[in-house]
C-alpha cells in the first residue's frame, strides 16, 4: 500500500510542479494551430492552474492525420505483439515512477481527494495497462470447421483510427480503460480528456513516447465539446469510445449517422439501485458499502449507488449506522489525505448539485443537505416518498443519497427496475436464493451481491437501456470493441476433382 504524505508535503509536491499545456500530437508537444488556450482551474480554490490549448477542428484534422500514417505504415499496427506488449510494461513502469506527481496533478485538477488519487485510482491506472498488455498475445485468433476441403481463420485486426471522449470525474482510470485495450489491439488513438481535466492525459501522453510507443499513435487534443464532435464527424475516424453523460453520449450516435457510420461505444449515465432487504446480515458492514457506493469520489461516478431501496423492518436501523458511518467522511481539501471528500469538479457542477438541494424540503433530509459551501457538498441522505421524486429518478452526479422505502422483495426489484438507466445494482441480503434471483431480474450491466463495486478489471462494465451502448469496458471482451474480425477463406479442394458451375 501506498503510505500517503502530510497535506504540507504535497502541497510544496503541487508548488513546483511543471505543467503540461499543449496538445500531444505526432509525438511532441504542440501548440492549437489557433494560438487559442483555455484556464484550467483548481476546483478546490477556484484558482487558475495553467492556460491549455484550446484546439479547434484543423487541430482534429492534423492529429487523425498523423494517427492515420502511423497506423497504415505499421510502425505500431503491425509490430509483433510481444513488442506492444513490452512497450506499454514499460509505460507502466514510468506510471509509477511518477505516481506521485500524477496523483497530485489529478487531485489539484479534478477536485478529488488525494487518498483517492493514491490509493485507488493510480494503482488502477497502472494494473488496468499492464492486464492489457500481458493480454496482448494470449488473444488467439480462431479456425472455424467448415468442411475437409476448406479451411475458416477467423482473424481479428485492429479497427484503424480511434477517437477517445473522456469524462472528468476519472480522468486517468478512463484514459487506461480506453488506451489499454486500443493500443494493445494495434489501434492508433487520438484521446480527447474532459476540458476540465487535461492535463493527466497530456503527461501520460509524453510517457507513453519515452516508454517507446511511436510517434502518432498515441494523440491528445484539448479543447471543449467542438473537438468530441469534430472527432464524432470524421470521415478518417473508424470509431469513437465515449465515457460522460447520456445527453452528449446520443449526440456520437447522431455523429456517426451524418458522417462515416463509424462505430459507436457508449458508457454513459446511472441511477444505480442499491437494494437492503429485511434478512440483511450485519447492518453495520451494510451501511459501510452503502455510503461509500453513494460518497465515495463525492459521488462523481457514473455507477454510484445513488439510490437506496430499504425494506421498512430495517430501514431505521439501517440508517442510524449510515449517518455514523457517513460522519466518518471529512468534507475538506483534496491535498489533505485525512479527509475523503474533495470538492466538486466545478462551479458550474457544484452549482447543479446545490439546486437538487434546495429544491428538496428540509424536514426530508437525514443527513447534510444544506451543507454546501464553495464547491464543497457534505454527503446527503433524503427520504423520498417514492421513486418518482426528481432525486430518484434524475442523476444528480454528487454526494446525495436519495432512500426509498418498500414493503418487500418484489416491489424493490420493481422499484429498481423503474428508471431510464442500467448500469450498476447491488442487493443485500442473507438468502442466496433471493440474491441471485434479484440479480437475475435487475437490469443492469453489474449486479453485485452484498457488496457496492464494480467487478474488477476481469469483469467487464457496461449498461442496459440508456447507460450503454455497443460495447464493455474492462475484461477481454473491451478488445473486441477494437478489433474488427475478417473471415479468410481457403479452398484445400483437388482441382481434379473439383466441379466449377
Amino acid at each position: 500500500m501506498t503510505d500517503l504524505l502530510t497535506q504540507e508535503e504535497y502541497e510544496s509536491i503541487a508548488s513546483g510542479m511543471d505543467f503540461p499545456t499543449q496538445a500531444f500530437i505526432d509525438g511532441g508537444f504542440r501548440a492549437a494551430r489557433s494560438g487559442g488556450t483555455f484556464e484550467t482551474l483548481n476546483p478546490a480554490t477556484n484558482e487558475v492552474l495553467a492556460r491549455i490549448a484550446s484546439c479547434g477542428g484543423d487541430d482534429v484534422d492534423f492529429a487523425v492525420e498523423k494517427a492515420r500514417d502511423a497506423f497504415e505504415d505499421g510502425r505500431w499496427s503491425k509490430r509483433p505483439a510481444d513488442e506492444r506488449k513490452e512497450a506499454l510494461v514499460r509505460l507502466c513502469k514510468l506510471i509509477t515512477r511518477n505516481a506521485r506527481e500524477l496523483a497530485v496533478l489529478e487531485s489539484l485538477e479534478s477536485g478529488k481527494t488525494i487518498y483517492d488519487c493514491e490509493l485507488t485510482d493510480i494503482p488502477e491506472t497502472i494494473a488496468c495497462l499492464k492486464w492489457h498488455a500481458e493480454a496482448i498475445d494470449k488473444i488467439y485468433d480462431e479456425i472455424s470447421p467448415p468442411s475437409d476441403d476448406h479451411v475458416a481463420m477467423l482473424v481479428r485486426e485492429p479497427v484503424g483510427v480511434v477517437g477517445l471522449v473522456l469524462p472528468w470525474n476519472f480522468p486517468l482510470l478512463m484514459l487506461a480503460w480506453k488506451i489499454g485495450p486500443a493500443l494493445a489491439a494495434g489501434n492508433s488513438v487520438v484521446v480527447k480528456p474532459a476540458e476540465e481535466t487535461s492535463m493527466t492525459a497530456l503527461r501520460v501522453a509524453e510517457l507513453a513516447m519515452e516508454a517507446g510507443i511511436p510517434g502518432g499513435v498515441l494523440n491528445v487534443v484539448t479543447g471543449g465539446a467542438e473537438i468530441g464532435e469534430a472527432l464524432g464527424r470524421h470521415m478518417d475516424v473508424d470509431m469513437v469510445s465515449f465515457t460522460g453523460s447520456t445527453e452528449t453520449g446520443r449526440r456520437f450516435l447522431l455523429y456517426a449517422s451524418e458522417s462515416n457510420l463509424k462505430e459507436i461505444v457508449l458508457e454513459m449515465g446511472g441511477k444505480n439501485p442499491c437494494i437492503v432487504l429485511e434478512d440483511a446480515e450485519n447492518l453495520d458492514r451494510v451501511a459501510s458499502h452503502v455510503v461509500n457506493g453513494a460518497f465515495w469520489n463525492m459521488g462523481e461516478n457514473c455507477s454510484a449507488a445513488s439510490r437506496l431501496i430499504v425494506h421498512e423492518d430495517v430501514r431505521d436501523a439501517l440508517v442510524e449506522r449510515i449517518i455514523a458511518h457517513a460522519r466518518e467522511w471529512r468534507v475538506g481539501n483534496p491535498l489533505d489525505p485525512e479527509n475523503r471528500i474533495g470538492a466538486l469538479v466545478s462551479k458550474e457542477h457544484f452549482d447543479k448539485v446545490s439546486a437538487y438541494l434546495k429544491d428538496a424540503r428540509a424536514e426530508d433530509f437525514l443527513l447534510g443537505g444544506k451543507e454546501a459551501r464553495d464547491g464543497y457538498v457534505s454527503p446527503s441522505v433524503v427520504r423520498v416518498e417514492s421513486n418518482n421524486a426528481l432525486m430518484a429518478r434524475e442523476e444528480i452526479f454528487g454526494p446525495v443519497l436519495a432512500m426509498i422505502t418498500v414493503r418487500g422483495f418484489d416491489e424493490a426489484i420493481s422499484v429498481a427496475n423503474d428508471t431510464e438507466y442500467g448500469l450498476a445494482a447491488s442487493i443485500f441480503t442473507s438468502n442466496i436464493k433471493r440474491a441471485l434471483r434479484g440479480a437475475r431480474a435487475i437490469r443492469a450491466g453489474t449486479v453485485t451481491v452484498n457488496a457496492f463495486g464494480e467487478g474488477d478489471i476481469s469483469t467487464p462494465f457496461g449498461g442496459y437501456k440508456q447507460s450503454g451502448f455497443g460495447g464493455r469496458d474492462n475484461s477481454l471482451h473491451a478488445h473486441d470493441q477494437y478489433t474488427q474480425w475478417k473471415t479468410i477463406w481457403v479452398d484445400l479442394a483437388d482441382d481434379a476433382d473439383e466441379e466449377v458451375n
